[in-house]
């Protein structure tokens, strides 16, 4: 064998023995280091001892700072020493060296190892909530506002919400909470919800819905005609009957709506009230019962006062009635009217005003049976000629008038004598006795419906 090959021969030898030795002494090393291109939680352990990992956790952990990004790019920090955070001693760390494939490490040098563990850390839970709340955000908050609705001369405008800065302080405390228990470095409270936010945004669809309604609303006014008075119903009161339903959809309030118009009924309706009356001789009395009056037909006029508001209506009108009187002023007897003094035995009848009837007249009976009933009633009908019938009688007449049932007003060509106490004894059995040239000027002058006051 010659020299050179004898030399190359122990070159190769002695390369496969250095190599022996690289990597024996590579799997020895990494048998107690991590293998190259190894991180813990995103920190570079490679080529470093279990201990000396623990060692550079512990000294990351005393320098840790949780920064917290706020709303308008602002921030602030929190430091290791004001939540007393403490690394304790994580046996994972030598559960990952012990792991490794030290026997392929030569192969690691592109196959990174990136690793996680809980990191094991205690930290003082009292002093993290002290820490929270004495953070500059939680400091002159704005509250949060929703966008609303605001009637305008124009008309209704959407009013932007305002977002404000209030923190949620419980969610703020847990998000920072685990930050620190996780180990990260920053938490922004926006991104996690911290915020307390409007509920109702400028582009939020129903709010336009709501303000598509109360612009339609805008342009009704209905005016309900009452003679001397006026009650107009328009957008300002409207405006709060618009609800929102089970299915999202804005209405009217139908209890509002019915609401409403029984205050109308309340405040307008006069069937069988009390009234002042000022009676022929000038003296003002009260007058109750009886069946005249006003009535105001309530489940009709709900009816007709919703289609009104749909249609976005402009009107005047009067409500609808169930009973209506002769006069629609405050005073609804008016100055069209009979008056009959129970008293005094007279009747007056009033035309316009004026006075075309005074007479004397023979009214019921003064006894339960027959006595003429007071109160305000208005005229049911008028015949001539008629027959009354009771249960002892047949009595024809040339003018009658009802105005409560079978008691009326006629003439009575029996009688050569009216007024005084005739009715006392020998009244009538209810009706109002009247000289017949008396009863034909009221007949002639009077229409269905007038009212005949009795007292």
């Amino acid at each position: 064998m010659g020299r050179g090959k004898k030399i190359a021969i122990g070159m190769t030898i002695f390369f496969i023995l250095a190599v022996a030795g690289i990597y024996g002494a590579g799997a020895y090393f990494f048998s107690s280091h991590f293998l190259p291109d190894s991180s813990i939680n995103g920190l570079d352990v490679s080529y470093q001892t279990a201990e000396r990992v623990q060692e550079i956790i512990a000294d990351e952990i005393a320098a840790y700072t949780l920064t917290i990004y706020e709303m308008d790019e602002k921030q602030e920090n929190i430091l290791a020493e004001q939540i007393d955070i403490q690394y304790e001693e994580n046996e994972d760390i030598y559960h990952l060296v012990n792991s490794q494939k030290r026997w392929t490490w030569f192969l690691s040098l592109d196959n990174p190892k990136n690793y996680t563990i809980e990191a094991m850390t205690t930290y003082d839970k009292k002093k993290l909530k002290r820490t929270v709340r004495d953070l500059e955000c939680f400091k002159e908050m704005e509250a949060p506002e929703d966008a609303y609705i605001e009637k305008t001369e124009t008309g209704f405008e959407i009013v932007p919400e305002v977002e404000g800065d209030t923190l949620d302080r419980k969610k703020v405390i847990s998000q920072v909470r685990k930050a620190v228990e996780n180990g990260q470095s920053v938490v922004d409270l926006v991104e996690k919800g911290c915020y307390i936010l409007p509920q109702v945004y400028r582009d939020d669809k129903t709010l336009a819905q709501h303000k598509e309604q109360l612009d339609r609303l805008a342009t009704v006014k209905i005016t309900y005609d009452f003679q001397d008075r006026n009650e107009v119903l328009d957008a300002e009161i409207l405006q709060d009957w618009v609800v929102q339903g089970e299915d999202g959809e804005y209405l009217l309030d139908e209890a509002q709506l019915k609401e409403y118009v029984h205050q109308l009924a309340v405040k307008y309706d006069t069937y069988g009230s009390e009234r002042d009356f000022r009676t022929a001789e000038g003296n003002m009395i009260k007058v109750k019962g009886g069946d005249y009056g006003w009535v105001i037909y309530e489940e009709k006029e709900v009816e007709t006062l919703r289609a009104d508001i749909e249609a976005g209506r402009e009107v005047i009108r009067e409500p609808e009635y169930l009973y209506r009187g002769y006069d629609r002023e405050e005073n609804d007897i008016g100055d069209t009217y009979v008056e009959v003094d129970l008293t005094k035995q007279r009747m007056c009848f009033y035309l316009n005003g004026t006075l075309l009837v005074d007479t004397p007249v023979v009214t019921g009976t003064q006894n339960k049976k027959y006595a003429t009933p007071t109160g305000v009633y208005a005229l049911d009908n008028k015949k001539s000629p008629a027959v009354l019938k009771g249960e002892d009688y047949a009595s024809p007449v040339t003018y009658w008038m009802p105005f409560n049932k079978d008691v009326g007003i006629h003439d009575a060509p029996w009688r050569s004598e009216f007024g005084g106490e005739i009715y006392k004894k020998s009244g009538s059995h209810g009706c109002v006795n009247t000289p017949s040239d008396m009863a034909k000027k009221i007949y002639e002058n009077i229409e269905i419906g007038v009212p005949i006051v009795v007292y």
